[in-house]
């Protein structure tokens, strides 16, 4: 029991240093002519479970938004609307928040209620040479949603989302995301890690592979492969979808999702 408690105590500890070093860094800014600007495309948290490793513009408010079709083996659940909200508020460095979704049940008997808001901080180290861009993400899920659907107490977490841009359109990224949850009994810590295969055919239409693994203390991991692709009506405005299938049997048998963002300029001019 001391050492579970020790433990948590350490990983808190080491989130408030890695939130120490990111307010550090987000005062030192990278250099302002490698971060985003207006003009260029709408990137997106979405729909693969990795995130963008490229922040919104100084002054651009984006709002990422979808719903998912959850399927198991003792039935089905529906969740919506998953909105993220982003604004730019320096060069390379935005805040973020993840407002309530509603989960609810379609088949089978269980918890239904809303998920936690959870606001973050989101800065872009790169770019780096070689077209590698990477950014650290740091946030928290306050307890506001349902215990059954959103778990206990607030639950702080670190992100490490990153893309390397290939030839040909091709692209490879992926994410390290670690969660603790301390006010549970169990499962006070788990690790995400994401890999993603990405192609662009054409200067509006994408598609993705990707691998998901959650790793939490003390159970059995879940582990899925989820496909999708987006298409960008406007440079500021994008659709769409992703199909997931579970490779184990803790993992959800499969997840449909859609979805709709854009993203609002020159709001600080």
């Amino acid at each position: 029991m001391f050492q579970n408690r020790f433990g948590a105590v350490a990983r808190l500890a080491e989130l408030g240093c890695v939130l120490a070093a990111l307010t550090l860094a987000a005062a030192t800014a990278a250099r302002a002519d490698g971060c985003p600007k207006p003009g260029d495309e709408i990137a997106t948290d979405r729909p693969d479970v990795t995130n963008s490793s490229i922040v919104v513009p100084v002054g651009s408010l984006q709002n990422e938004n979808g719903i998912n079709l959850t399927g198991r083996s003792s039935g089905r659940s529906i969740d919506g609307s998953n909105s993220r909200w982003r604004l730019g508020i320096a060069p390379c460095l935005e805040v973020l928040v993840d407002l309530p979704s509603y989960v609810s049940t379609v088949k089978s008997p269980g918890a239904s209620g809303f998920s936690d808001v959870a606001p973050g901080i989101k800065w872009q180290i790169s770019p780096l040479p070689g077209k590698l861009d990477l950014s650290i993400t740091a946030g928290v899920a306050l307890p506001t949603g349902a215990a059954e659907i959103a778990g206990r107490g607030a639950q702080p977490y670190v992100q490490l989302p990153w893309s390397w841009e290939l030839h040909d359109g091709w692209g490879v990224s992926g994410m390290f995301t670690e969660f603790f949850r301390p006010a549970e009994l169990t499962g006070r810590h788990m690790s995400e890690a994401t890999f993603v295969i990405e192609k662009k055919l054409t200067e509006r239409i994408s598609v993705f592979t990707e691998y998901v693994g959650d790793y939490p203390d003390g159970a059995r991991p879940t582990q899925l492969i989820n496909s999708g692709g987006l298409y960008r009506i406007t440079p500021t405005q994008q659709v769409d979808f992703h199909v997931a299938f579970g490779l184990n049997r803790n993992s959800p048998n499969t997840i449909v999702g859609l979805g709709y963002s854009f993203r609002v300029d020159g709001l600080f001019r």
